[in-house]
């Protein structure tokens, strides 16, 4: 058997990674050893990026009703999220196994293979594609595809077998996570703080369901996971806070540490890393999901444009070029929240001044940009204008000329580049002349601005919602972005704006 694209890992991620491929085109199979989701979720929820991610593929919607926090906080110190112009709030108390499922059903729909009890055991790269051997419940197999990504988690076997190194920082304290009912407890969803560097965080999940963690200074950051029982985690909450839950059940358990790992590349030759192989790193707000789902969305169609002939293959050099900076903050600055969030009494000093900091809005924006995603901008060539290299807002309307309205978001649906030509305005229909050679892989709209006070001429926006190009303001020609990001332009159709 052979495929286009072999994604190990059917997590969040490699889920959303299928999806972007399929959308591109690609004939893509999942691979997963467990034999069935685990049901575990690790994460509660994503940051507002990744939530504007799911809503430029329609999927938003799909995960029924949730919540958005109206507080932020970096590393326990809060800021008001309201103080600033545009809104930066995240999905909170959204199991991760949602989100799973979510996916999972879509990419049942769409048909693309999810293959759960193989395990992949070995890679073997050729100049033409990458064999992958495995054991599955016929037991062992191979098979070709012409790249292969590890979306397989914090030790994942992608990517030792491809021989990416992965700079290292090693455990200094362990933690528990347990999802448990028939108990009440007092909500305390950013952390109560205890003396002597302990807390303890316990999130309703709703239906009599909590989510607690349990950060006792005193936990080995070495412990084995396969060996943790309720009664441990029990005991050592009774310990910390004085209330018993000997009596809760249990619905899974979790003992993990702080430590983290940043792969020296995110792709070497035929095989790619996104999620937790490419950037592993303590469990704090959902941070590492929310990147693993950029990640996706960043690699997806350019996986895809090479495979489908019309982007050469050095635009996959460009996955690395962005997202691997944005792995190196991410731990960075995780780090740096843990030592607030679980750092003893000699760090209120310094809370005490970032809490001050944080009431000027400069300071609480540059903050909620790293919590909530969209203070990552990328290099997209010369410019001025402050939208070059970031996310356009997907919030913004939009009117076509026969009425119909339509978000950014909405344009994005089909994983396609959009050019947006601002109806009316001076040098739009050029723009839109010139990308007419592109048109078999870029959609052409024009519409005015029903929302943006400041709305450029033109823009065109890359199938993961960022700015490539945008007149006025932009130094470089449109067809140098285009040629760039889209490939070498083809006549073959033209479609009208």
């Amino acid at each position: 058997m052979e495929t286009g694209v072999i994604i190990v890992g059917a997590g969040p991620v490699g889920l959303m990674l299928a999806g972007e491929l399929h959308l591109g085109g690609v004939n893509v199979t999942v691979f997963d050893k467990l034999p069935a989701p685990c049901g575990e979720s690790r994460a509660l929820g994503f940051n507002r990026r990744a939530a504007e991610s799911l809503d430029q593929r329609g999927l938003l919607p799909r995960l029924g009703e949730f919540r958005w926090g109206p507080m932020g906080h970096f590393g326990g110190v809060r800021f008001d999220l309201g103080m600033l112009d545009e809104d930066h709030s995240g999905v909170l108390g959204l199991s991760q196994a949602r989100t799973e499922a979510m996916l999972g059903d879509r990419l049942a729909e769409l048909g693309v293979p999810v293959r759960r009890g193989h395990e992949v055991t070995a890679l073997h790269e050729r100049p033409d594609g990458v064999q992958v051997s495995f054991t599955g419940p016929q037991g062992p197999d191979t098979v070709s595809a012409r790249y292969v990504v590890g979306c397989d988690g914090p030790h994942s076997t992608v990517r030792t077998a491809a021989g990416i190194p992965a700079q290292e920082w090693q455990p200094t304290r362990g933690m528990y996570t347990a999802e448990i009912t028939v108990v009440t407890l007092r909500p305390r969803p950013i952390g109560e703080r205890l003396p002597g560097g302990h807390m303890v965080v316990c999130t309703p999940l709703g239906e009599g369901r909590y989510r607690i963690v349990v950060h006792d200074k005193g936990l080995s950051p070495h412990q084995d996971p396969a060996t943790l029982t309720f009664p441990r985690i029990a005991d050592a909450w009774q310990r910390l806070t004085g209330e018993s839950i000997h009596h809760a059940q249990a619905q899974w358990m979790w003992s993990c540490n702080n430590a983290a790992a940043l792969a020296a590349a995110y792709r070497r030759g035929r095989v790619l890393l996104a999620g937790d192989a490419a950037h592993a790193m303590p469990p704090l707000a959902a941070w590492g999901l929310s990147a693993g789902l950029q990640d996706a969305v960043n690699l997806g169609w350019k996986l895809a444009a090479v495979l489908g002939g019309w982007a050469p293959e050095h635009l996959l050099d460009t996955y690395h070029g962005e997202r691997h900076p944005v792995g190196q903050q991410l731990i960075r600055d995780a780090q740096a929240a843990s030592m607030l969030y679980l750092g003893d009494a000699d760090m209120d000093p310094l809370r005490g001044v970032l809490g001050e900091l944080m009431t000027h809005k400069d300071a609480a924006g540059h903050l909620a940009g790293i919590v909530s995603g969209l203070g990552i901008g990328y290099d997209m060539g010369p410019g001025e204008h402050p939208l070059l290299g970031r996310r356009m807002p997907p919030h913004h309307q939009l009117t076509r000329p026969d009425g119909t309205s339509a978000r950014v978001a909405d344009l994005l649906h089909t994983a396609r580049g959009v050019l947006i030509c601002t109806a009316g305005a001076e040098g739009a229909g050029k723009a839109a002349q010139l990308a007419e050679d592109w048109a078999d892989r870029i959609d052409i709209v024009t519409a005015t601005w029903s929302d943006h006070p400041d709305a450029p001429e033109a823009v065109l926006i890359r199938p993961d919602g960022y700015v490539a190009w945008i007149a006025p303001g932009s130094d470089s020609d449109l067809t140098d972005a285009l040629a760039h990001w889209f490939g070498t332009p083809r006549a073959t159709h033209r479609t009208g704006a």
